[in-house]
């Protein structure tokens, strides 16, 4: 089975491209942050932006920081022999990165849109996690870059800019998929 992890600040197109993904390649398809979600739930606690927060970095803390990925690569495994392809959203730490790349075919893209962009997305879409006014913003953004993002977007296969539209970012994907398809 062939992977494809994305990778990006909250509020970048990160759904936006992997669903485009997922639906040109027919994929199996797994969320990382519903992972956390789910832990969140299992807490019995609301998805509310500090929650999510908190349990995101508590169950790095117990579990290591590859805790995600490894929740992730089990989901895929039952998954195995119905997809060639499987689309991961969302890394956010390099042990991550590391892990995926040492049990996967892996191949990783990176999107990226300014922090203002980022923010009028997220104050659009409404999910329950997302952050309610630009501080909230700020901080996830800076809980973000210390879960080690940053080093995980730097070290992408692939970059892709989403400043435009839906239909532009659709164009920048076909792209890609031209180029390793």
């Amino acid at each position: 089975m062939k992977v494809i992890g994305t990778v990006g600040m909250p509020g970048s197109g990160k759904s936006v491209m992997s669903q485009i993904l997922k639906e040109k390649l027919n994929s199996f398809y797994i969320v990382m942050g519903d992972v956390i979600r789910e832990e969140v739930m299992k807490e019995g606690l609301e998805p509310t932006p500090n929650n999510v927060r908190r349990i995101m970095l508590t169950i790095r803390e117990r579990e290591g920081n590859d805790i995600v990925a490894r929740r992730c690569i089990e989901k895929l495994k039952e998954n195995e022999e119905k997809y060639e392809w499987t689309i991961i959203e969302g890394l956010r730490g390099i042990e991550e990165l590391v892990t995926f790349r040492k049990h996967l075919n892996f191949l990783l893209i990176a999107i990226h849109a300014s922090p203002s962009t980022r923010f009028n997305r997220l104050k659009q879409r409404g999910r329950s996690d997302d952050p309610k006014n630009r501080e909230m913003f700020d901080k996830r953004d800076l809980t973000e870059l210390k879960v080690g993002i940053g080093s995980v977007i730097a070290l992408a296969d692939y970059i892709l800019l989403n400043e435009g539209t839906k239909e532009d970012l659709q164009a920048e994907v076909n792209k890609f998929l031209k180029s390793v398809l």
